[in-house]
């Protein structure tokens, strides 16, 4: 892992935890941060939007960020049941995550979409996740890294820069499967993102690269070993304390 690039542990929540159970969470991350002392690798939790702003305040003067799972485009407006990047911001949080698989698949979000949603995150001053990946059936065609290439140009924003983004790629055939590509694969993926990002921006280099999809604390070190990867971005192993300190400790 390139140390001029400091790790990234993002925990997605999605749609888990209420209160008394986020807040205990919440609590447990924010001790083992200060614990840990870590001042060289940085941890992101996105709570449900139900929870960002108590979690935020839980979290607060340990170190842990606190960003959103998703955004709409438009600062404000007649958009029923959506949050805007402001709203988000106002509520804590530092960081959005955008392009998720789920929200590419469940509310059919293209890449158009989820390049607005980046630009509304720099508009709102969080920063976006970018989430990229390829389905089995892609990956079994042979088109992992063309289909990458093409979320990538479709869903970065022109004028990206390293201070204002980070990429996650996540197979999608691996989120919450309990099934991981190989290290050599994950790096291949990793290398060509890395690639794309090149001919998009100009300092590609510093851009921080996370492997999301069936991570834990038992398989963190060798995929976080991997070439290009910066970090991670956890569905499950987020939700336990001890296992997401244990791949933060793997970074």
């Amino acid at each position: 892992m390139a140390r001029t690039r400091r790790p990234l542990i993002a925990g997605n929540w999605k749609m888990n935890g209420l209160r008394a159970d986020a807040l205990a969470l919440a609590g447990e991350l924010a001790s083992g941060m200060k614990q840990a002392g870590w001042n060289d690798r940085e941890l992101l939790i996105c709570p449900p939007a139900t929870l960002l702003a108590a979690v935020a305040e839980a979290v607060k003067g340990s170190g842990v960020f606190v960003g959103g799972q998703d955004c709409h485009a438009k600062a404000s407006g007649a958009h029923t049941g959506d949050l805007s990047a402001e709203m988000l911001r106002d509520a804590g949080a530092s960081h959005v995550i955008v392009g998720h698989s789920e929200r590419r698949t469940d509310h059919r979000e293209t890449d158009a979409v989820v390049r607005a949603k980046a630009e509304a995150a720099w508009r709102a001053g969080i920063l976006p996740v970018v989430c990229i990946g390829e389905t089995l059936a892609e990956r079994e065609a042979g088109r992992t890294l063309g289909v990458l290439e093409a979320q990538l140009s479709g869903s970065v924003p022109a004028g990206a820069t390293a201070a204002k983004l980070v990429v996650a790629y996540e197979p999608v055939w691996a989120i919450g499967t309990g099934k991981t590509p190989t290290t050599a694969e994950v790096a291949a993926a990793h290398a060509h993102i890395r690639k794309v990002l090149g001919s998009l921006m100009a300092d590609a280099g510093a851009v921080r690269l996370l492997y999301g999809g069936s991570v834990k604390g038992s398989n963190a070190v060798e995929l976080l070993a991997a070439g290009d990867v910066d970090g991670a971005l956890v569905g499950g192993a987020s939700l336990k304390a001890d296992e997401f300190l244990a791949i933060a400790k793997a970074a």
